[in-house]
């Protein structure tokens, strides 16, 4: 619940204020942007497979990337209607254009495991057993994907250097808060690296795709950045937990 307050109600502060200000430089206006989709962005699938790897609980991410999942679907087009009103969308489509990007990758999944525990059974248990580390391969795979994304995004901008050191500080800075604070309501509840994945760990393609379909396109490399910042911080939480002791 306090993770999903703190997602909710830091998008709808900064969208808000996007909306009053109207008059507000346009730079001001993409970094606040940047950082409105860097704290909503929902939990990345594949952040199971580093809280698995790291000792925490992935049954509870999963759980949390579910809700967090449905929340953006919900909350995003209604605020946007103010802070970035796309022309010939309404609330209605913009809720379903965002249902049809994130259920897939959350349902698909889900079926495809159960089908595979009630018709093949000794598929999911070679899975489960000698195969444990094939989620980690495919979150490989996935990652070499979002980097694609990201390079993609940086390399077609047009901004200028400062500009684009200004968003890749914002996306730095909202990322740490978000590892930072998801580990501190984590810690409290015993979960301390279920905290900090779900709430640090981010879909950054459906943050990039966020960006170029309702916001600001040049606000795509905010995503890209923070492809680059949570990744750094996986890296260095592997490193750690692997050579502690």
């Amino acid at each position: 619940m306090w993770l999903l307050l703190f997602q909710i109600i830091s998008f709808i502060a900064l969208s808000l204020s996007i909306a009053l200000f109207k008059e507000m430089a346009v730079v001001t206006k993409v970094l606040l942007e940047s950082a409105m989709m860097c704290l909503l962005c929902p939990t990345a699938t594949a952040a199971a497979v580093i809280t698995a790897k790291l000792g925490g609980n992935s049954a509870s991410l999963i759980s949390y990337t579910m809700q967090i999942n449905i929340a953006v679907a919900l909350i995003a087009p209604l605020f946007l209607t103010f802070s970035h009103p796309v022309e010939g969308m309404s609330l209605a489509s913009s809720f379903m254009l965002i249902m049809a990007k994130v259920f897939p990758l959350l349902l698909c999944p889900l079926i495809c495991a159960e089908l595979l525990r009630k018709f093949l059974p000794g598929v999911h248990k070679l899975l489960v057993t000698k195969w444990r580390n094939l989620p980690f391969y495919l979150w490989l795979v996935a990652l070499s994907l979002a980097i694609a994304m990201t390079s993609r995004a940086i390399a077609h901008s047009n901004l200028s250097i400062g500009v684009m050191a200004c968003i890749a500080a914002v996306s730095l800075v909202c990322c740490l808060v978000q590892f930072a604070f998801g580990r501190y309501i984590g810690a409290r509840h015993g979960e301390i690296i279920t905290g900090g994945q779900s709430l640090g760990q981010k879909n950054t393609v459906f943050a990039i795709w966020f960006a170029y379909t309702f916001l600001t396109p040049v606000t795509a490399i905010a995503g890209g950045f923070y492809s680059l910042w949570h990744n750094l911080v996986n890296t260095w939480q592997l490193y750690k937990h692997n050579h502690r002791g």
